[in-house]
């Protein structure tokens, strides 16, 4: 993979030179600056068009110090000798829990994301796709999707192609979505407009799609996904392994020295390795290697398992608050009807005024096993939720893919659909050619369907439910929510009644506008402050 360059003038790599483990390539930490810039950085960086370096010098140019010494990479080596003599005498690895990295992975394709996104025990913050057209050159690159020599010229005019479909494909909509919904001109409605229809289109990208991405992790953490990368059968995910290893060892090294001893990350590697070839190898002994679906397959939601019921719920709620056991509390619990069960629920959950005010970690006794069909799109939004089991299979054109209704009215039906045929005939060509069914799903849309599973416990459910049924989100996973509730409060009518802002409006909508106009008032409230 060839990368753009950032084109930093000489003046420009003298000012980031203190804030960056390094000046070139697409992986880097952050130093120097304070937690709360950082943070905002990162915020900005979901919605900015650039790279992290050049939001750094266009935006945040007043909180670098232009006397600022350039970063010490010695700085590391000596606190890895203190960490050495004061810390790993006591063997405990929950002192790599106590220092965290900001790290930058950027140009990674929308494969790469998911696997970097995978350990529960990070912060992620990716560039979003509802804010950034793809339809336009990244200098010294063109379209922005992964490239990779093994693959061919032929992927490169496959992905060409689709890219000029969605660029020719987005004024259309654009102009459509501005026609078909009414309302007062202004800031606000003009990227509400923008956001639907960049969403709209998004089951066009292919999954080669480059996005930049940021992490907040502890030394555990990245320890954790720098050997999961290195042992991943991708080599794009074992090049950025690579390349946050030795961003976080320019900021703290001794917390990931044991990825580089063989006897340590080595065998850690070779294990993981074995793991996934074992599972490989079971998959085709019994027959399970086979497409799962047929090309007619539609969106589902299915509740595999349920563990627990309302009564373990309620004791689980009361225990804390208790003196008894918790076996004590479900017996007295038997006692109470279902109407006084109902009103204990109620009176232990509270007036909930926001999806933020959550019960307590009683809720956590309920677990709800979701297996999901959806579309790419829907999925990479429903798996960064952090405190759940996410699996999901490989991607591929065997469940099908949809045109959104609303692409049709605009009038790009057919555009999308050829792009989605292009899409499919470039994966089973690559991956009839030996290049196997991983690399050969770079060139799938987004718009193709996905199976996974979500394993997750009512307070978690209640948390995702609520966040993406809300009236901002994307159709295709707000339709994921909304079943979900529904098969939960099938089962548990009064826990699901509990989540209580659910949005279950339906109505054509521009989902981001409510959001933009708070927006727009918050920046006019600064301007005239």
């Amino acid at each position: 993979m060839r990368y753009p360059d950032d084109q930093l003038s000489p003046e420009e790599r003298d000012r980031l030179r203190p804030y960056v483990t390094h000046l070139d390539g697409p992986v880097f930490a952050l130093v120097n600056l304070p937690e709360t810039v950082k943070g905002a950085l990162f915020a900005r960086y979901s919605r900015y068009a650039g790279t992290l370096r050049r939001l750094l010098l266009d935006e945040f140019a007043d909180s670098l110090d232009p006397d600022a010494a350039p970063f010490d990479p010695g700085t590391g080596s000596r606190a890895e000798r203190l960490y050495e003599r004061i810390f790993l005498g006591y063997g405990d690895d929950s002192v790599a829990q106590l220092g965290g990295a900001h790290v930058a992975c950027e140009w990674s394709s929308n494969v790469l994301t998911k696997v970097l996104q995978r350990p529960r025990l990070g912060a992620y913050l990716e560039q979003s796709t509802r804010y950034i057209a793809y339809d336009g050159d990244v200098r010294g690159l063109g379209y922005r999707y992964f490239r990779d020599p093994e693959l061919g010229p032929g992927y490169e005019q496959s992905m060409n192609a689709i890219f000029d479909i969605y660029a020719q494909c987005l004024p259309i909509v654009r102009a459509w979505v501005d026609g078909s919904f009414p309302g007062e001109a202004g800031a606000a409605r003009d990227r509400a407009i923008a956001a639907k229809a960049l969403d709209l289109l998004r089951g066009l990208l292919p999954a080669a799609s480059l996005s930049h991405m940021g992490i907040y992790a502890t030394g555990q953490t990245y320890e954790q996904l720098i050997l999961h990368l290195l042992a991943h059968p991708l080599p794009e995910a074992r090049a950025c392994g690579e390349r946050i290893l030795e961003a976080v060892q320019g900021v703290m090294p001794s917390f990931v020295a044991r990825v580089g001893r063989p006897d340590r990350g080595g065998e850690w590697i070779d294990y993981l390795r074995r793991r996934d070839q074992a599972a490989e190898s079971w998959v085709a002994r019994l027959g399970l290697d086979r497409p799962a679906g047929d090309p007619d397959a539609r969106p589902s939601v299915r509740l595999l398992h349920v563990d627990g019921d309302e009564e373990a719920l309620l004791a689980a709620l009361l225990f804390e608050a208790a003196g008894v056991s918790e076996e004590d509390s479900a017996l007295r619990l038997t006692a109470l009807s279902a109407d006084e069960r109902r009103a204990l629920l109620s009176d232990l959950v509270g007036t909930r005024a926001n999806r933020r005010h959550r019960p307590g970690r009683g809720y956590e006794a309920l677990r709800y096993r979701f297996e999901i069909v959806s579309d790419y799109g829907a999925f990479r939004d429903l798996q960064r939720h952090r405190m759940l089991t996410v699996q999901w299979q490989r991607l591929s054109p065997d469940l099908g893919a949809g045109v959104p209704e609303e692409v049709d009215l605009a009038g790009c039906g057919e555009k999308y659909r050829r792009a989605l045929e292009l899409s499919e005939w470039e994966y089973r060509r690559l991956a009839g050619a030996g290049h196997g069914r991983r690399l050969a799903s770079y060139a799938l849309c987004l718009g193709f369907r996905i199976r996974y599973v979500l394993d997750l416990n009512a307070r978690e459910a209640m948390q995702l439910i609520e966040l993406r049924s809300g009236v901002e989100g994307h159709p295709s996973y707000r339709a994921v929510a909304h079943e979900m509730h529904r098969q939960i409060a099938a089962v548990h009518p009064a826990v699901a009644a509990t989540m209580s802002h659910v949005d279950s409006s339906a109505e054509p909508r521009l989902e981001r506008i409510l959001s933009e106009m708070r927006s727009q008032a918050k920046r006019d409230g600064a301007g005239t402050a």
